[in-house]
């Protein structure tokens, strides 16, 4: 469903009545001098808090997949095997020849932009807090 312009500026005061953007300004803070004293490079943070930030006004959650993927990746790191692990074997004995090529090229294309967005939280979320 669209949301209309009226919908959106409703959202939006909503957000700043509750101090949302007082929030986000403090994190920030906090974010900006804990990357300061691992060695993070600030700017590269700033421009993953504000993506983060944009994600979380839009309302998007992570999909099962990315979830699936960051599990398999916290738990045993990169594995030769990662696309066959994530291969729905059931769907995939279903498929044709073609489309069986088909759905492993997709869920490959998938699993690498799932692991690139890994590697930029991983980057400031999880090995910023060991």
């Amino acid at each position: 469903m669209e949301k209309t312009l009226k919908m959106l500026a409703k959202e939006a005061k909503t957000r700043m009545k509750k101090g949302f953007w007082q929030q986000c300004e403090e994190e920030l803070h906090k974010e900006r001098s804990h990357a300061r004293a691992q060695g993070i490079n600030e700017s590269k943070m700033e421009r993953y808090f504000q993506a983060k930030v944009g994600a979380q006004i839009k309302g998007e959650t992570p999909d099962a997949f990315y979830l699936k993927v960051k599990n398999m990746l916290l738990a045993e790191g990169e594995v030769s095997d990662a696309i066959g692990r994530l291969t729905d074997r059931e769907y995939y004995d279903s498929l044709s020849y073609s489309d069986r090529q088909r759905y492993t090229l997709e869920l490959s294309e998938k699993y690498l932009a799932a692991l690139e967005r890994f590697k930029r939280e991983y980057e400031f979320e999880i090995k910023g807090r060991k």
